[in-house]
């Protein structure tokens, strides 16, 4: 793929674009996309509040933003595999199930680390 041409400042203002871009689809086209952001507007504020420092803040927030950030990789992953071919291949299943696996792996970090910060 050619390179864009955009240097400097453009090439930010494209970036944060593509970005807001993705963001948007994420929300449009993927539901579980959608429920987590709702939860993060709760789980956010909660976590300012209920945080003691800012170490116990950081990762309250931190692994609530973790989870959407891993679901848009996810779904990435799913479209490209869905992209290629509708046929069954072990690879695309693969790939599909470790995206999948990302997320879960995301949900127990959150779940484990909100825990442990509010039971210390």
């Amino acid at each position: 793929m050619p390179a864009s041409g955009d240097t400097g400042f453009t090439r930010i203002i494209k970036a944060g674009q593509y970005s807001w871009q993705g963001l948007r689809a994420a929300y449009k086209h993927e539901a579980a996309f959608r429920q987590e952001i709702w939860a993060s507007l709760i789980l956010i504020p909660l976590g300012f509040w209920l945080g003691q420092n800012g170490v116990e803040k950081a990762l309250l927030i931190g692994t609530v933003l973790l989870l959407p950030l891993v679901e848009i990789l996810n779904s990435s992953i799913e479209a490209v595999v869905d992209r290629i071919g509708e046929e069954h291949h072990e690879l695309a299943g693969r790939a599909k199930d470790m995206g999948s696996a990302a997320v879960a792996i995301a949900i127990v970090l959150l779940i484990v680390v909100w825990i442990l910060v509010l039971a210390g």
